[in-house]
């Protein structure tokens, strides 16, 4: 399952090899506070979309709720199901309540903190699937797959019910993401989607005896590190896992592009026996190309109870340029012109295109072409040709990677 935060991110997933993808609309849900958010009016374009493409579609309407919120709630689960969206994923029982009054299928969110048996049982009533929390081990997922099946729980489907976990990206410091630090230093709700991320933040501890201060300089120690569990994909798999989700409906649509393609490869490869070490080194190379805090695998192998990050932001391999813009596509001849308004570009150069329509498109440049004329080089200012297979359009716009 793919976070989604745009069109181009979209596009991204779907190229990349996604079942289904998950995204959400107007404030409430977690991420209310990102630029990257849909309205009720892109709904019938993202399920035409994930429609055509056999891709499903999850809608997130996960915060705490209060009265003044229960209007807008309602409106965006009526359009969900006026929009033919595949399932609303929620925690608060208002949204419980009402999506099952009108028949609309429900994903219990990871907010809700289900831990045991009994509470996936409970839930059973409500939905066919339950995101797990984040803090449980293998073994007791594996535990509460095994029980599922024993007891023989099933959901309003009829089917038995499905367990969800997080595979990969950025991990919140408190249980299940349910933290107040932001509400009291900004008055912003980390549980209504408007944290600020002061756990991100280094700190200076001042004893108040002496007035002494010290700088935490060794770690960000409430800056978790971001899972990632593409290393023991095939235990995740064996503990009765059905959806791996990938956190990240804030991050660029190359970082969709990223960790969807590497976590459908391995997937894959485990599916067909070639799952092993030498696949896995290689992975991670790639996702650490992408934003990260780091790498660590969360709470599921049970080794640490916690890794923090020693540095504030990503720890990318790679950083993106802004080059320019496109500016036509030649069908024929099967090239892409762009207007370089910011920096100049090479042969041998690792390149990304992105659109709400093109999604993500990564190659190296083999050959530029200026005025029609083959060179080496252009520069900032010039309109340059490169072969492309893919169609781009005016709206695209070109990077170029370098190393961080």
């Amino acid at each position: 399952m793919a976070p989604v935060g745009s069109f181009e991110s979209l596009w991204a997933a779907i190229h990349a090899g996604a079942d289904s993808i998950y995204f959400g609309i107007e404030q409430l849900n977690m991420r209310a506070r990102s630029i990257a958010n849909f309205t009720i009016d892109d709904l019938s374009e993202i399920t035409a979309i994930c429609l055509e493409n056999k891709v499903k579609s999850y809608l997130t309407l996960n915060t705490i709720l209060y009265d003044h919120d229960i209007n807008l709630m309602r409106r965006v689960v009526d359009a969900a199901k006026a929009n033919w969206i595949d399932a609303i994923i929620a925690s608060d029982y208002a949204v419980l309540n009402y999506a099952n009054k009108i028949g609309v299928e429900v994903h219990i969110s990871t907010q809700a903190n289900v831990s045991n048996i009994d509470t996936v049982e409970f839930f059973a009533a409500f939905a066919d699937v339950v995101v797990l929390a984040r803090e449980l081990s293998l073994l007791q997922v594996a535990s509460i797959s095994r029980e599922i099946k024993r007891r023989n729980i099933t959901g309003p489907s009829g089917k038995l019910m499905k367990l969800e976990l997080f595979a990969h990206g950025a991990l919140c410091m408190a249980i299940s993401g349910k933290c107040y630090l932001s509400l009291h230093s900004d008055f912003a709700s980390a549980n209504r989607g408007a944290c600020v991320q002061n756990c991100r933040r280094s700190y200076i501890v001042t004893d108040k005896e002496q007035g002494i201060e010290f700088e935490v300089d060794n770690e960000y120690i409430m800056s978790a590190k971001d899972l990632c569990t593409i290393d023991f994909l095939d235990e995740m798999i064996q503990a009765g896992v059905t959806v791996l989700k990938i956190e990240g409906r804030g991050r660029s649509a190359d970082y969709v592009h990223t960790t969807i393609s590497c976590y459908r490869e391995a997937i894959d490869a485990y599916m067909e026996g070639t799952y092993h070490k030498d696949k896995v080194v290689a992975w991670k190379d790639r996702l650490s190309t992408v934003f990260n805090r780091g790498f660590w695998d969360g709470y599921y192998l049970g080794r640490k109870m916690g890794e923090w990050s020693n540095v504030y932001g990503s720890k990318a391999t790679k950083k993106k340029i802004y080059l320019g813009k496109g500016i036509k596509y030649f069908q024929k001849a099967a090239a892409a012109e762009f207007k370089l308004e910011a920096f100049g570009l090479q042969v041998g150069d690792d390149i990304l295109i992105t659109g709400p329509k093109t999604g993500v498109l990564q190659t190296t440049v083999k050959e530029i072409r200026v005025n029609d004329v083959s060179c080496l080089s252009a520069s900032k200012g010039d309109a340059v040709s490169i072969a492309l297979e893919h169609k781009i359009r005016r709206s695209d716009k070109l990077y170029k990677f370098v190393d961080s």
